[in-house]
């Protein structure tokens, strides 16, 4: 039984100098679980198979340095050191900058390792808390009050919460890619390949067929979640929201266009938030395929996992993207052992959605 106890503490990561008053939240966030602590620097444990709670603040210039050392360490311990691990973060800063940048690196960096984070894995404190203004609202508590209490709520979710596999998941793939000439595309369809007889559903985000979110206040936006709509109505609303609430997994298809998301994808992330409202997405899965003309596919996927892993709430799998890099038109066909690491990945595609 103390085995068993043991295995199921979370193990904190302090990294860096932590103060006074945020080593207090983060003791009141953990006390219930007797987390084995881990302060770096100082000696690294095998972290797979672990749950991780980070803790970390940052400087002036928004860096931890001794955070990112850390990571390196990991990562010289190869792409499997935090395989099978879950993890969660609680970063803050000095002043109003920085949270959301750093976190995005630190998910995308661990999530390369093998490491899985549930939605909504990040709680961001900036200078003063005002990013909790608006939870005033519901909770009617002073700000540091607001924040001590998201602590315990993400730290009870990484302890409690457990993805459920599915016996024959619906898998939606988004994207905006031209048939013919997409690199994005054709890697797709070596994927697609490897999951034949797999239940998927193909949406191809047209020219002009969704307009991006106008910013309708909170009370008009609620209305028309309730009525199952959208301000701007159209293809939104009749095909692609009622696809991502049916659907246990969407891959997005994202060719970098100038180290962002295309716009049109983007807007279709952004008209969500009508079905977010009233949609939990934290059972349902996101994958990536992501294929750059030089560099910089880490932009993209670090822009994914903002919006949809830390905004949204979708469930990050261990190592969600599958990059690439090719320029010319079916290029991405000639790319030594690509085959092959497209069958790994539909491979874990197929492993973290269903149930055996």
């Amino acid at each position: 039984m103390e085995g068993l106890q043991l295995m199921n503490k979370p193990n904190l990561i302090l990294a860096g100098n932590i103060s006074k008053k945020f080593k207090q939240i983060i003791n009141r966030s953990t006390e219930e679980y007797s987390p084995e602590l881990i302060a770096f620097p100082g000696k690294i444990p095998k972290l797979s198979g672990k749950r991780i709670i980070f803790a970390i603040e940052l400087d002036d210039c928004g860096l931890n340095i001794d955070l990112f050392r850390l990571l390196l360490m990991l990562k010289n311990r190869g792409d499997k050191s935090l395989v099978k691990s879950k993890a969660i973060l609680i970063i803050r800063s000095n002043n109003e900058l920085f949270t959301k940048s750093i976190a995005q690196k630190v998910l995308f960096l661990c999530n390369q390792m093998g490491c899985e984070f549930p939605g909504h894995p990040v709680v961001e404190a900036i200078k003063d808390y005002k990013n909790f203004i608006t939870w005033q609202r519901i909770y009617n508590l002073p700000l540091e009050q607001i924040f001590l209490e998201k602590c315990k709520q993400i730290v009870y979710r990484l302890m409690k919460e457990e993805y459920r596999k599915i016996h024959q998941p619906k898998i939606l793939v988004l994207h905006s890619s031209h048939f013919k000439t997409s690199n994005t595309y054709m890697l797709w369809r070596i994927v697609k390949k490897n999951l034949r007889g797999e239940n998927i559903q193909e949406l191809h985000v047209e020219n002009g067929t969704v307009i991006d979110c106008r910013g309708c206040s909170y009370k008009t936006c609620i209305h028309y979640s309730e009525e199952n709509s959208c301000f701007y109505g159209g293809i939104m609303v009749k095909e692609i929201l009622p696809a991502i609430e049916a659907t246990d997994c969407i891959i997005w298809l994202c060719p970098n266009y100038n180290d962002a998301i295309s716009a049109k994808l983007m807007a279709v992330i952004n008209r969500m938030t009508v079905l977010y409202k009233r949609v939990d997405f934290k059972d349902k899965t996101i994958f990536s395929i992501i294929v750059s003309g030089n560099s910089g596919s880490d932009s993209v996927a670090n822009q994914l996992i903002g919006a949809l892993n830390m905004n949204k709430g979708f469930r990050l799998p261990p190592y969600f993207s599958l990059m690439a890099i090719a320029n010319d038109p079916g290029m991405v066909k000639n790319i030594p052992g690509i085959e092959i690491k497209a069958e790994i990945f539909s491979n874990r595609i197929k492993e973290e959605l269903k149930e055996i």
